[in-house]
């Protein structure tokens, strides 16, 4: 029987086609090991836009294989039209591992506090929390091998400096935050995993509320969530708003902070919808 699609067949790939990697234009990947020998895998972007006097603004964002190119593309987006996105052109570096898994397992100890574990909550699965415990020693990485290399690469404005991260990596963005702010001027929270630290991000909540008031300085802290991430037993989207209104007096000696609940959304989804509002934490 004769067909009007005349090639019915499936068509193969030429045999000796090339296959080629596809990369992101502006961006580079290097490899950087800590002082205590961790290996990360770090994705860096260069702004199709000059720098200031004063350098590019820079944002380190956590978890960096899950979202890097995403973050990017908004970057791009709005930095064009930075009057009327409030969005300006930026360095974007995404920390990763060798393995480059969206979220790999590493993370686990590179982002978490070292609390006892009596008590850490009870893990979905059943099993033994793996090791953590390694957040002051991964701030050290960035602060000590990290930063130094960006720098050395592209110029950077210290005065706008921006860590973000989600879920661990949003508690340990308001762990450094605590305890380490003069480490960024700008700080993005999303989801942060507040149930697993404690008691010990209370009382470092606590030691930053009385360091900053004397401290005379400026920070801006954007915390994320979605509506559909206060569930039991972790109630984090609860915690997180109990946070920021805890938070809330210290604006008048110079802790600006924003809360947002995106409708909706759960603790996978929401980091997409926030990284609009995210850009924008760092003000012009």
């Amino acid at each position: 029987m004769n067909s009007s699609f005349p090639h019915t067949q499936p068509v193969a790939a030429h045999p000796q086609a090339p296959e080629s990697e596809f990369r992101l234009r502006g961006t580079t990947q290097f490899d950087l090991t800590s002082a205590t020998g961790r290996q990360y895998r770090i994705l860096m972007s260069i702004p199709d836009l000059p720098p200031t006097e004063q350098g590019y603004p820079i944002i380190y964002a956590l978890d960096g294989h899950a979202i890097f190119a995403t973050l990017l593309a908004a970057e791009r987006a709005q930095s064009r039209r930075s009057q009327k996105t409030d969005a300006v052109a930026s360095i974007i570096v995404g920390i990763g591992y060798p393995s480059e898994l969206p979220n790999s397992p590493e993370r686990h100890y590179d982002y978490t506090l070292p609390v006892p574990v009596d008590n850490l909550p009870a893990s979905r699965d059943g099993q033994p929390w793996p090791l953590h415990g390694g957040a002051d020693e991964f701030l050290q990485f960035i602060q000590k091998v990290l930063k130094p290399e960006v720098e050395r690469r592209q110029p950077v404005d210290r005065n706008r400096q921006t860590l973000l991260g989600h879920s661990f990596g949003g508690l340990f963005t308001l762990h450094t935050l605590f305890t380490s702010p003069q480490s960024f001027r700008n700080y993005v929270a999303a989801s942060p995993s507040l149930h697993w630290a404690q008691p010990q991000i209370v009382d470092e909540e606590q030691q930053f509320a009385e360091y900053m008031k004397t401290a005379q300085e400026e920070h801006h802290l954007f915390i994320a969530l979605g509506e559909l991430e206060n569930t039991p037993p972790f109630h984090m989207l609860q915690h997180a708003a109990a946070l920021a209104e805890r938070l809330q007096p210290l604006h008048e000696y110079g802790l600006h902070v924003r809360f947002r609940e995106y409708a909706d959304e759960n603790h996978g989804s929401v980091v997409p919808s926030m990284i609009s509002a995210a850009l924008r934490t760092a003000p012009l």
